[in-house]
């Protein structure tokens, strides 16, 4: 399959622009003109005038290739595919799906994404060089990226050479691609910090070739947005340009809109901008601020939340708290006049509804809870408390968060049991534990108590804490089947909370089952323990729930699930 579909948007904006009736004059305020602003029309308030005459901008992942160079990173043929099916599943346009001159082992994952049948057009990174055009077409891809050096350190230092050469040889390899049937972009490596005289010759002498298009990049993330609009608007000129940012910095996205406005129609980009140094553009951010503030659509937003944490998972890079779009806190409040707000309109402290990019809005219990979060909390557990006891239950709350804690779900709903009184029967606890991690496959074995039976089970995993949750998994099914109470992990973190080999730990968990969640925190100098005895607590609250509202049958039976 030859890459068509950008190039029919290209030809669009090439015959938009060109067009003597064409009218780009700014499109009228959504939200109208002499009436004062309400909730529903505070969007219409942000709108800007058209960032592009596109009516859709494609994207270009690269997490497989330029992510992959982030320091620590290295992924299995297998986690490619896992994360290229998810990028076609978000509608990405095209994958870059690695470097095929690397080995052989990254040529063998390439053509793997190659042959998964993907409607995203699959490419491999190619130096300048026939070797690595040869490689890509060894994978049966639909296209390269072909990356030549463009800036004079590039083209002297680098690789030993000259300009007259580089374009030249740049000429014969793009000749060479598109005589063998691949779809060609031409990448002028460092392009951002090079003569624009020059780079303005090279990328035209490689569409001149028959490149299908050509790449601005700003490979060390060092322009401004001012550079980049100057260099895009003359590139956008010779025909379809594509933008290529990192964020070194802090200008990725900043630059992807300024590249977009000079004339570019496609940004290559990561997912969570991992790669090396400070990374690439975060797509799911570009993404998201093209949808939101222009109209621009990509690809499909509720699949980015999903998306990124599975590129977190293959690649072992966590999600930072902060981060846009898919970060823990970008949707969670903790403030109290925050939480208020929010609960009376979804839109007062949020830019956007998290499920937008498919996640949930989230309350934080800690110091700054307020009455209206803590009731709110405790009615997503089917809580209820009168005013005395609300006012007790929040002091108690802010007593632990003055203490520097992080409130879970089971701590609020301990404070609540004490504070009215209730003794809860626990439906599952840890007795025994006992784990090893020597020798080539770590074990676990647990015995739990479930209601009035003791259930003893073992578990194998990548490290003493996965085969404690498969042993978990094991009790719960009542035999070592690995099969029972289905449960998502959907967040593990662990802080030392003391220096030293022998440092006490605090691991959190946030765990799901159906419809219903809960985070449970647990301290202990034995990681595997906290771990286990976090899970083991989550697993209670969730399935003692489970019981009270009768999705689940009574113990012992409860793991027939």
């Amino acid at each position: 399959m030859v890459v068509r579909r950008i190039e029919e948007v290209a030809s669009r904006r090439l015959a938009a622009k060109f067009s003597e009736n064409n009218d780009s004059g700014a499109r009228p305020p959504r939200g109208g003109t002499g009436s004062e602003p309400t909730a529903e029309t505070t969007d219409s308030l942000l709108t800007r005038t058209p960032l592009t005459d596109l009516d859709e901008v494609q994207l270009l992942d690269t997490t497989l290739r330029d992510g992959e160079q982030m320091p620590g990173v290295s992924l299995t043929p297998a986690e490619k595919v896992d994360v290229a099916r998810e990028l076609d599943a978000a509608g990405m346009h095209l994958i870059e799906a690695g470097s095929a001159c690397t080995s052989e082992g990254e040529r063998e994952a390439i053509r793997r994404v190659a042959g998964e049948g993907l409607d995203a057009a699959v490419t491999s990174f190619a130096r300048g060089v026939k070797r690595d055009v040869d490689h890509a077409l060894d994978c049966g891809v639909d296209g390269i990226n072909l990356v030549v050096p463009a800036s004079d350190k590039h083209v002297e230092t680098k690789v030993g050479s000259t300009r007259d050469e580089v374009v030249d040889t740049t000429v014969e390899l793009v000749e060479y691609a598109t005589d063998h049937g691949l779809w060609v972009e031409v990448l002028g490596e460092d392009g951002s910090r090079a003569d624009l005289d020059y780079l303005d010759r090279l990328l035209g002498a490689g569409l001149d070739a028959g490149a299908d298009r050509i790449c601005y990049c700003d490979t060390v993330g060092a322009a401004d947005p001012e550079r980049t609009a100057e260099v895009v608007s003359r590139l956008a000129d010779l025909g379809p340009t594509s933008l290529h940012t990192h964020d070194d910095l802090g200008f990725g996205v900043a630059n992807v809109h300024a590249g977009l406005r000079a004339g570019a129609d496609t940004v290559h980009g990561t997912v969570m901008g991992v790669g090396e140094r400070a990374g690439n553009v975060a797509l799911e951010e570009v993404a998201v601020a093209l949808a939101r503030s222009y109209d621009v659509d990509t690809v499909d937003l509720p699949r980015l939340y999903r998306l990124c944490r599975t590129v977190s998972e293959a690649t072992g890079v966590a999600l930072p708290p902060n981060k846009a779009v898919c970060g823990s806190n970008a949707f969670a409040h903790e403030s109290g006049i925050h939480t208020d707000g929010t609960l009376k309109d979804g839109t007062m402290y949020e830019p956007y509804p998290p499920e937008t990019v498919g996640r949930e809005r989230r309350l934080v219990l800690g110091k700054h809870a307020g009455r209206a979060g803590v009731k709110a909390a405790l009615a997503e557990h089917d809580v209820a408390v009168d005013a005395d006891e609300l006012s007790a239950v929040v002091s108690r709350v802010k007593e632990l968060g003055d203490r520097g804690k992080r409130v879970t779900d089971a701590d609020l709903l301990a404070i609540t049991e004490d504070v009215q009184g209730r003794e809860r029967d626990r439906r599952v606890e840890l007795v025994d534990l006992s784990a090893t991690s020597g020798g080539n496959l770590p074990t676990a074995s647990v015995r739990l108590r479930v209601a009035d039976e003791e259930r003893v089970a073992s578990g194998t995993g990548a490290g003493p804490v996965d085969a404690g949750l498969e042993a978990v998994r094991a009790a719960l099914a009542g035999d070592s089947s690995g099969e029972g109470v289905s449960f998502d992990l959907n967040s593990y973190h662990v802080d030392a909370i003391t220096g030293g080999t022998d440092a006490v730990v605090t691991v959190e968990v946030d765990l799901s089952r159906g419809d219903r969640s809960v985070s449970v925190s647990s301290t202990d100098a034995d990681i595997t323990r906290a771990s286990v005895v976090a899970m083991v607590d989550g697993l209670d609250r969730l399935l003692s729930a489970a019981a009270e509202d009768g999705s689940v049958p009574d113990a012992p039976s409860l793991a027939d699930d």
